[in-house]
């Protein structure tokens, strides 16, 4: 399977403390890994230093990636998208599309963006505006918008964290069926131990300055 990151000896330092000291931790290709800990432990500051060395090909003897920077891609967990936000489905989907010539579509991005919309079941809501959808289906909307720039690596940071329990189930299952169907590695910052047993393949918990991935077995099978 191989490793698409692979971190030893990594120390990352906060203004007033060090956060991660000789941190060592590898991420297995094609798996969804999942990152816990404490609030204020540094989850999403990993996260953001390991993508920073990424975007610079800064692959120093601490951090090396199996990809490129345009190969990743990262969900926020907060988006500013009140409901007046009138943008398309559709449209807000295809803004992710590589060498794409605003405002237009290939004959190739728009078969392939149909495609995606079938996966992430949105193909009957595509013409609605993203303001007007539920949290659900906004996160579908996200999660397609992702797929369209053929990432590796897809990084959620905590993006189940506003969803009722029916939709953050939905989302997770919709997540490991389209994993293997398009070559996709997952890091996904989570507190929820349900969604942990229920679908982690591995866990990588901080604590203590420090790191361990530990192998999980998912309940949930595709």
């Amino acid at each position: 399977m191989g490793n698409i990151v692979s971190v030893d000896g990594l120390n990352i330092d906060l203004p007033d403390r060090r956060l991660f000291e000789n941190l060592a931790f590898d991420i297995p290709s094609g798996a969804l890994t999942c990152i816990t800990g404490e609030n204020g432990v540094g989850k999403t500051t990993l996260v953001k230093h390991l993508l920073r060395d990424l975007k610079t090909n800064s692959h120093n003897h601490f951090v090396k990636f199996a990809i490129k920077r345009d190969e990743a891609f990262y969900m926020p967990q907060i988006r500013n998208i009140d409901e007046d936000y009138p943008l398309a489905i559709k449209d807000f989907v295809s803004l992710s599309f590589k060498h794409r010539l605003l405002p237009w579509n290939t004959v190739v991005m728009n078969d392939k963006l149909k495609q995606i919309l079938k996966e992430t079941k949105l193909e009957n809501l595509a013409k609605n505006p993203l303001g007007k959808c539920s949290g659900g289906e906004k996160q579908r909307t996200y999660l397609a918008q992702a797929l369209c720039s053929d990432p590796k690596l897809l990084i959620l940071d905590e993006a189940t964290a506003n969803l009722d329990q029916s939709s953050k189930h939905e989302l997770m299952r919709l997540l490991k069926k389209l994993m293997p169907i398009h070559g996709i590695t997952v890091l996904f910052i989570t507190h929820d131990a349900e969604l942990i047993e229920d679908y982690a393949d591995y866990e990588l918990h901080l604590e203590n300055k420090s790191g361990k991935l530990m192998k999980r077995e998912a309940r949930y099978r595709v």
